[in-house]
């Protein structure tokens, strides 16, 4: 399994990125792919996450309204669409794979097993 995020920087607070995060070692279809961030000092929180059978899609409170996740079956890659970013948003983003199958049950931490190597996203006041 390999995960590659992409599309992180530096943006101003009001601004916009568009994650990526292009999945390979695996059949696309059978996992479910989930965002999280770290910031410094803080622990890895779980952000989103979309079912790979139905397209259901999970928000924490925090990002819903400004982020969406969508994904390209054809180029087996899952993206983070966000918007309105602000300061806190600052962290470093990692793609990840629900270890179990095809669906989330919101974003736990323990539901993913596989990990990217992480993506700076950093919001400038």
């Amino acid at each position: 399994v390999q995960l590659v995020e992409s599309g992180g920087g530096l943006v101003q607070a009001g601004g916009s990125l568009r994650l990526s995060c292009a999945a390979s070692g695996f059949t696309f279809d059978d996992y479910a792919i989930g965002w999280f961030r770290q910031a410094p000092g803080k622990e890895r929180e779980g952000v989103s996450c979309m079912n790979s059978n139905d397209g259901n899609t999970y928000y924490a409170d925090f990002v819903k309204g400004r982020f969406t996740i969508t994904s390209d079956n054809a180029k087996n890659t899952v993206y983070l669409q966000m918007n309105s970013l602000k300061p806190e948003d600052t962290a470093v983003y990692y793609c990840a794979t629900v270890w179990y199958g095809d669906t989330c049950h919101g974003v736990r931490m323990a539901d993913f097993g596989s990990w990217g190597q992480g993506n700076q996203v950093t919001v400038s006041s």
